[in-house]
């Protein structure tokens, strides 16, 4: 059983570095209620011919936005209507994300024993439609015709943390890795003092550290975050690095 202890008012958050690109015209609307911003993730089935997302592949979950407080609850719904169905899920992740509602991602498609990987879907139908339009489409429960783009795919903290749920996890052999530090804050009292944020940022990196070691990655991947943490720096890890840490099991979807 899957533990929502993600669900709390502390966010342990990661910048992304890369933004979302806007093909469409006008802004994406709000994903849930007033509390949920209008770049929050979302989940929706997309298809494509005879391996658009691998051996065998003709339909995945797409997995876009930033992931937010209740994030979670989206992809439920969706895996809930999918059955036993187990499409691999493709992260196009961007925005200021929690870190713990990613592991609770992560441990999620674990439980459902999906794999992972990275890229944008492209749907079709949103060629020509505004943001609001094309994110309609996204927001129903049909399955939309798309392909994967697997150009300019960056995977910071908050991806690597969904990520280390996949089953078999895989990146583009362009990818990047990109891990730059972490922050602790209270979403309903947002200041919290240096000396608890460093305690609260030590507890979480064990709990994360925990985390990756149950999904398969090294624990050294904890490492860099920690010390990039302290730093403020951001670290590009390496193709081989992807490998030797087990952040990925093999290198191409």
């Amino acid at each position: 059983m899957v533990r929502l202890g993600a669900v709390t008012s502390l966010v342990i958050l990661a910048a992304f570095l890369a933004h979302p690109a806007r093909s469409q015209v006008g802004a994406r609307p709000q994903v849930g209620g007033v509390s949920s911003p209008g770049n929050a993730m979302i989940f929706y089935l997309a298809r494509g011919p005879a391996g658009a997302c691998g051996p065998n592949c003709t339909e995945w979950i797409a997995a876009e936005g930033a992931v937010q407080w209740d994030s979670y609850k989206r992809l439920f719904a969706l895996l809930d209507r999918l059955g036993e169905r187990k499409p691999p899920v493709v992260l196009k992740v961007w925005g200021q994300g929690d870190l713990n509602v990613a592991a609770t991602l992560g441990r999620i498609i674990r439980q459902r024993g999906l794999d992972v990987s990275a890229g944008s879907t492209l749907v079709s139908q949103c060629a020509n439609s505004t943001e609001a339009e094309c994110f309609a489409l996204k927001r129903g429960s049909e399955p939309l015709e798309a392909r994967i783009d697997t150009s300019s795919v960056v995977c910071d903290v908050v991806c690597v943390l969904i990520l280390a749920g996949g089953v078999h996890r895989t990146l583009p052999a362009d990818a990047r890795i990109v891990i730059g530090p972490m922050h602790v804050r209270n979403r309903l009292a947002p200041n919290v003092s240096a000396e608890h944020q460093e305690g609260l940022t030590a507890r979480f990196g064990d709990q994360f550290r925990l985390y990756l070691i149950q999904m398969g990655v090294r624990a050294e991947f904890v490492d860099i975050i920690d010390r990039n943490s302290e730093t403020g720096r951001a670290t590009s890890l390496r193709r081989d690095d992807w490998l030797r840490l087990s952040i990925v099991t093999a290198l191409a979807l």
